[in-house]
């Protein structure tokens, strides 16, 4: 089951401000476009110690979800972090 708006509104705000302003940022322009099943997957990484999200994104490894990894690039596209 999805959760709803406000739900996700909260479980956005994270302990990292980063996270905070990217994860608030995707919620507004990408999260709508997803379908159910990755809607389901956003939610999965909102379970996940901000820590071990911050290592995804900066590349120190990959998640070990195919799922989730293919989340996280796109986080990273989303937030300039895959810009050479």
């Amino acid at each position: 089951m999805t959760m709803n708006k406000s739900q996700l509104v909260w479980r956005c705000r994270r302990g990292i401000r980063e996270l905070d302003v990217l994860f608030g940022q995707f919620l507004q322009s990408d999260y709508s476009s997803l379908d159910l099943n990755e809607q389901l997957v956003f939610q999965r990484l909102l379970e996940v110690q901000d820590p071990v999200i911050m290592d995804w994104l900066f590349g120190k490894y990959e998640a070990e979800d195919v799922q989730l990894q293919q989340l996280v690039i796109r986080l990273q596209n989303l937030s300039g972090l895959n810009d050479e």
